[in-house]
C-alpha cells in the first residue's frame, strides 16, 4: 500500500505531536522510539495525518501513513505524490497556522456556544443500556436539586429500538415529546446518541439492503461487523442517498420531540475493511470521514472517532478513560487535549467527569475514590467544554460533592471567555487549549503536559497526583496573578499550595 519512504533528520532538540490524539501521552515525539500506522487506527479517538514540529516543520498528507522516530529521524512511509513536508516558521504555533491555513482551514462557524458556557451531562454512566424516560427526569431533576447548573443533556445509548431503528422505545419512553419539554423547562438542551450500525434482520435492514445503503461484502451481500455491542450492518456514509435518509430521520426527531442535537458514536476506521463494497472506492479513514461529516449539519453534536476535518464545527471527546489516576485516566487528559487542539481539533471536550469507562461499572469490586473524581472536575473545568455522567451526588459526600460544583461554576463563570476563544478558533483555527510550547516558544517548555494555557493569558495547572495538596507550577514571563489573589513573577518555577478545594489557575497580567 504504501509506496514512498521519506526520511527527515532530527534537529537538535525538535520535538513533535500529532497523527492519533489518544497518543497524547507519548508526546512530544523525537527523542523515544516510536511507531504509528494511521491507516486503519484512530486509536479509538480523533486523528489527523498531521505531523508538528517545535522547529516549524510540518508533515501533511491527504492519505493516511506510517511514521517512525527512533531518536534521529523521521520516517514517513506513504503514498507517493500525497506527502508534504514543509517548513511553516521557526516554531510549533508557526508550524499549525501554516498547515491550518494550506491544508485544513477553519470554516468560521463553531457548534452551537451552549457547549463553552455550561457543563455537560451523559446519563451513559448512571443508565448505560437501561434508560428509561421516568430514570432520565429523575437524572435531570437532581442535578438541579443539588446545586449543580443546567447545561447540555445526553441521552446515551438504548434509547432507541433496535440499531437503526431511530424512534424512541415505547416501552421505555412513552412520551418523549413531553419528557424534552420538561427538560427543556428545567434549562437542559437535549442530545440523542446515534451510530451507524444497523441490527441485522429486521424492518430497517431490509428497507436499507433494498435500497443499496448498507457496506457489501465481495460477494454482494451486506457487511455484519462485530463491535463493541454485537454484530451489525453497517450504513454506507459515501453513498448520498444513505445519508440523506439517516438525516431524514435525525431532523424528524428534532421536528416531531424538539430534541436539539445528537451524538455520533461509532464510525471508528477500526470497524470498516478494506474489502467493504461502497458507493464510492473508500478506505476505512474516508468511511470514517464520511460519518464525521454528518455531523456538520448540526449545531449540537459530539464525536469521539474523527479523520481529518480539522477546522470544522464539530465537538470532539475524548475517548472513555478509567476511573484512574494513571495515563490512562485523569492523568491522560491534559496531554491528550493538548493533541486535539494541536492537530485542529479546537472544539474539544475532555472524557467524563471521573472516567467514562463502562467497565469500571462491571468491576464488582468497583469503588469511587472521591478524591480522584474532584481532581476529575478541576482538570476539566478549564477545558473548552467539561462532561458530567456519573452522579456526584450520589458517589460523593457533601464535602467533595461541593468541590465539583465549584468547578461546574468555575466553567460558567468562565463561559464567556471561553465562547471567545470559541469565536477565535472558528476564524483562525487556533486552538482553544494550549500547549506553553505554542504559546511561549523560547521557554523550553515542549515537555511540559501537567499544565496548560486558555488561550493565551490564563494558565491552568490542576493536581493530577493522589494525595497531593501542592504542586509545582512553571510560569513563563511576567506577572501572574492567581485566582487566590497571590502573585508570581515569570519566568520561574514555584511550588503552588493545591488543597483539594482549589484548583490553581492564573491570569495573565499587562501593565
Amino acid at each position: 500500500m504504501y509506496n514512498v519512504t521519506i526520511s527527515i533528520p532530527l534537529m537538535e532538540n525538535e520535538y513533535w505531536w500529532g497523527g492519533v490524539i489518544s497518543d497524547g501521552t507519548k508526546m512530544p515525539f523525537g527523542s523515544r522510539i516510536y511507531q504509528r500506522d494511521l491507516f486503519g487506527n484512530a486509536g479509538y479517538n480523533q486523528a489527523s495525518p498531521l505531523l508538528l514540529s517545535n522547529k516549524g516543520r510540518y508533515v501533511w498528507s491527504e492519505e493516511p501513513f506510517r511514521f517512525t522516530f527512533d531518536g534521529e529521524e523521521l520516517v514517513v512511509e506513504g503514498v507517493a505524490g500525497t506527502i508534504k513536508v514543509e517548513q511553516g516558521g521557526n516554531h510549533l504555533r508557526d508550524a499549525f497556522l501554516h498547515a491550518s491555513q494550506s491544508y485544513f482551514p477553519p470554516s468560521s462557524t463553531f457548534p452551537d456556544l451552549l457547549f463553552f458556557t455550561v457543563p455537560q451531562y451523559n446519563i451513559w454512566m448512571e443508565m448505560s443500556y437501561h434508560p428509561t424516560q421516568d430514570k432520565v427526569l429523575a437524572y435531570a431533576e437532581a442535578i438541579i436539586a443539588n446545586g449543580l447548573p443546567p447545561g447540555i443533556l445526553i441521552i446515551d445509548d438504548n434509547w432507541h429500538e433496535d440499531y437503526g431503528t431511530l424512534t424512541f422505545h415505547q416501552g421505555k419512553f412513552p412520551d418523549p415529546k413531553a419528557m424534552i419539554d420538561r427538560l427543556h423547562a428545567l434549562g437542559f438542551r437535549v442530545m440523542l446518541w446515534v451510530c451507524p450500525f444497523i441490527s441485522p434482520d429486521g424492518e430497517v435492514f431490509r428497507y436499507l439492503q433494498k435500497q443499496g445503503y448498507l457496506l457489501r461484502e465481495l460477494h454482494g451481500e451486506p457487511v455484519i461487523r462485530k463491535w463493541w455491542n454485537g454484530y451489525s450492518a453497517i450504513l454506507d456514509c459515501t453513498n448520498p442517498d444513505a445519508v440523506s435518509w439517516f438525516t431524514r430521520n435525525l431532523d424528524r426527531l428534532m421536528e416531531k420531540y424538539g430534541v436539539d442535537g445528537f451524538k455520533l458514536d461509532a464510525g471508528d476506521p477500526q470497524f470498516y475493511k478494506t474489502t467493504d463494497i461502497s458507493a464510492r472506492p473508500a478506505t476505512p479513514n474516508d468511511q470514517c470521514e464520511a460519518w464525521a461529516r454528518i455531523g456538520l449539519n448540526y449545531s449540537f453534536n459530539e464525536y469521539r472517532a474523527c479523520w481529518k476535518l480539522a477546522g470544522q464545527p464539530l465537538v470532539q471527546r475524548q475517548s472513555d478513560k478509567n476511573h484512574s489516576w494513571g495515563s490512562d485516566g485523569l492523568a491522560s487528559l491534559i496531554p491528550n487535549g493538548l493533541a486535539q487542539g494541536l492537530v485542529g481539533y479546537a472544539f474539544n471536550c475532555p472524557d467524563m467527569v471521573g472516567g467514562g469507562q463502562y467497565e469500571d461499572l462491571i468491576r464488582p469490586d468497583f469503588q469511587v475514590d472521591e478524591e480522584l473524581f474532584v481532581r476529575y472536575a478541576q482538570c476539566s473545568a478549564l477545558f473548552p467544554m467539561m462532561q458530567f455522567s456519573t452522579a456526584p451526588w450520589r458517589v460523593l459526600d457533601n464535602t467533595h460533592l461541593s468541590y465539583c460544583i465549584e468547578a461546574a461554576r468555575l466553567h460558567c463563570q468562565m463561559g464567556a471567555k471561553i465562547a471567545e476563544l470559541a469565536r477565535y478558533a472558528a476564524a483562525t483555527g487556533e486552538p482553544i487549549m494550549r500547549h506553553m510550547a505554542y504559546v511561549f516558544p523560547e521557554g523550553d517548555y515542549d515537555t511540559i503536559i501537567d499544565q496548560f494555557m486558555l488561550g493565551n493569558d490564563i494558565l491552568v495547572a490542576p493536581v493530577l497526583r493522589k494525595g497531593a495538596t501542592a504542586r509545582k507550577v512553571v510560569f513563563p514571563q511576567g506577572t501572574w496573578l492567581g485566582e487566590d489573589g497571590s502573585q508570581v513573577c515569570g519566568p520561574c518555577e514555584a511550588e503552588v499550595e493545591a488543597p483539594l478545594s482549589r484548583l490553581p489557575w492564573f491570569r495573565r497580567e499587562y501593565n
